[in-house]
């Protein structure tokens, strides 16, 4: 009977070891990969060498430039040498981990014979009417000609010319470094219409180290896919002044057509309205000499944020914002007159702030008010005010006049307002502007992403990223091949895929999502399970360990 109970104990006592032993297997091989895998976060695979790689791209900029030498523009000998392709090439001096070098393709040839018919006209704008062709040059490529040394083409103390198109002219000389002199005025030319130093430092302005040199050049607005342009009429006393413009016509006839030929850099809305009892929030000083009063050049950052709260127009854009301000002085400080850091007065009585547009003075001329009763009607001349705001415009977007060489002349400004060259100009900065921010964003996610493992990878995300990173590298060789227009569109896809992905929402979800939390978490989970396996499991190894210590009995 004894013995039948302690084989009934010895039974149980297996069963329990063998039912331990089953826990714990399932508990090791099942349980533990399950909850690893369902509670590990998800990350998508990211090309992290390639956005490494980035850092140390090489951007060569390629000018196509044809040069197109008439009869007697270099000696006889040379001219058999025709045609041939010369490649002039240099690095931008910037302090920037981009390395950029500017390379100008130069394929010479004779001119044609209706291209010799063109340069041999009286003056230089009936050549540029007759060499008009059908087919429009490509965007970035310029084409020069070379004209004789004493044609009556050019005024005679004048060795160059820039056309208002993708086209320039060149006197030549008959010497025997021709090839070698004429070069070296082709090149200076082609960098005036197209890439310069300045042109690049502006467009880098944000990611060059801080410095007075780099500080200047942080007027222009930075590259967007989209602009919003608000003009407003500011009549601080409606009861003295009766303000009428014409802005929907003046928008018309002036600031449409440049906008037009600036589309190919943005789309633009234009917007206008008119604020009454709007002050500018600065009390101007009165000039008792000139019996007028003056807003001097330390006041004028003052003026803006008063403003700027009624304006309204960029809390709710998804695109930067430019206001141009017409502001008519009340009776009481009337005639306002802006003042330079000298004390003289501006001549157009405007000023403009970097990256948020402009404000311009209207006075009233003090003769209206002798002979009408208040409130006086003011008519507002449209054609001054828009010649100062076109101005003003064209430096918000970097478009300044050129640093042309000596004894250049420069055509002068078209229907347009922008030369087809100066538009190249702002596309070659800004597609080296675009690279610049798309490269920065994907470097500063690959390393948040790299030094913070909770953060959740999704493969859009992923996908964003991917197509960033083929966009630069699509965009770095169309800058290498000369394509403008296809460099320029594939920057503008790397920015917009790589701030897709770097303000992704998802990537916030488990940002803060500390150690303590995941133990308050999984602690009451596990403890309950893992305490009495792991007991069985020590007990189980101390019997088995003192069994096979325990010496065999013998007869």
């Amino acid at each position: 009977m004894a013995a039948a109970g302690a084989a009934a104990t010895d039974l149980e006592v297996a069963r329990g070891k063998r039912a331990a032993l089953f826990f714990a297997a399932v508990a090791i091989v099942l349980g533990l990969p399950l909850w690893w895998k369902t509670t590990e976060t998800y990350r998508a695979s990211l090309p992290y060498s390639q956005i490494s790689g980035l850092n140390a791209l090489q951007l060569r900029l390629m000018v196509p430039v044809t040069v197109v030498f008439t009869r007697e523009s270099v000696p006889l000998d040379d001219q058999e040498k025709l045609p041939f392709t010369v490649v002039h090439e240099r690095e931008i001096p910037l302090k920037y981990k981009m390395k950029i070098k500017c390379r100008f393709q130069k394929a010479y040839r004779r001119a044609l014979d209706h291209e010799e018919e063109a340069l041999s006209s009286g003056s230089v704008q009936e050549a540029e009417a007759m060499l008009d062709e059908p087919q429009e040059q490509a965007e970035g490529s310029l084409t020069v000609y070379v004209i004789s040394e004493h044609s009556s083409l050019l005024p005679q103390d004048m060795m160059s010319y820039i056309g208002p198109k993708r086209t320039a002219v060149v006197r030549g000389i008959m010497h025997r470094e021709a090839f070698n002199i004429i070069g070296r005025r082709i090149v200076q030319v082609a960098q005036a219409m197209s890439l310069t130093e300045d042109v690049l430092a502006a467009a880098l302005a944000d990611h060059l180290p801080e410095d007075k040199w780099s500080a200047e050049k942080r007027r222009p607005l930075k590259s967007s896919l989209g602009y919003e342009i608000t003009f407003s009429l500011l009549n601080p006393d409606p009861k003295s002044h009766d303000v009428h413009w014409d802005i929907e016509g003046a928008v018309r006839r002036y600031v449409q057509p440049f906008l037009n030929a600036l589309s190919a850099a943005g789309n633009f809305s234009v917007d206008s309205q008119i604020l009454y009892y709007a002050m500018l929030g600065v009390n101007p000083r009165f000039d008792s000499a000139s019996s007028s009063y003056y807003l001097d050049m330390h006041s004028l950052p003052h003026v803006i944020n008063p403003v700027e709260s009624r304006l309204g127009s960029s809390a709710a854009s998804l695109y930067p914002v430019l206001n141009f301000l017409l502001y008519v002085p009340e009776l009481a400080h009337s005639p306002l007159y802006i003042q330079d850091k000298d004390g003289a007065p501006v001549a157009t009585n405007a000023f403009h702030s970097p990256r948020w547009g402009g404000i311009m003075v209207y006075n009233v001329d003090s003769k209206t008010y002798n002979a009408s009763v208040l409130p006086v009607r003011v008519e507002v001349d449209m054609v001054r005010v828009m010649e100062v705001f076109l101005a003003q415009l064209r430096l918000l977007f970097g478009i300044a006049q050129p640093q042309v060489p000596p004894k250049c002349l420069l055509s002068g400004p078209t229907s347009e307002g922008l030369m087809t060259w100066e538009l190249d100009r702002l596309l070659w900065a800004r597609s080296v502007e675009n690279l610049a921010t798309a490269t920065t964003t994907l470097t500063s996610l690959a390393q948040l992403l790299g030094k913070i493992s909770n953060i959740v990878i999704k493969d859009d995300v992923a996908s964003e990223v991917y197509k960033a990173v083929a966009a630069v590298q699509k965009s770095a060789e169309e800058l290498a091949s000369g394509h403008l227009a296809s460099a320029f569109v594939a920057s503008q896809e790397a920015v917009t895929s790589s701030e897709l992905a770097f303000f992704d929402p998802s990537l916030l979800h488990l940002l803060y999502f500390p150690d303590d939390q995941k133990f308050a978490i999984y602690i009451p989970l596990f403890l309950p399970m893992a305490v009495p396996i792991l007991l069985s499991l020590v007990k189980i190894f101390l019997e088995t360990h003192k069994s096979w210590r325990k010496p065999e009995k013998t007869d």
